[in-house]
């Protein structure tokens, strides 16, 4: 079973349009409950990538 990546942080970002808190869009978060693991792991990638993205943003 995979896990879900809410860490009870829910702020959408405007400029990025991902959760603060988990860095997922609305519809990965609507749709969460509905994927099969496979699903959820290609998500969990996606938030991996986007955590590197905001560290890179944020390095002088």
């Amino acid at each position: 079973m995979v896990p879900s990546p809410c860490i009870s942080v829910c702020r959408m970002n405007a400029q990025t349009t991902w959760c603060e808190g988990c860095l997922r869009s609305l519809e990965e978060i609507a749709g969460w409950s509905r994927l099969d693991d496979a699903g959820k792991r290609i998500i969990w990638d996606r938030i991996a990538q986007r955590a590197r993205a905001v560290v890179e943003a944020s390095s002088p």
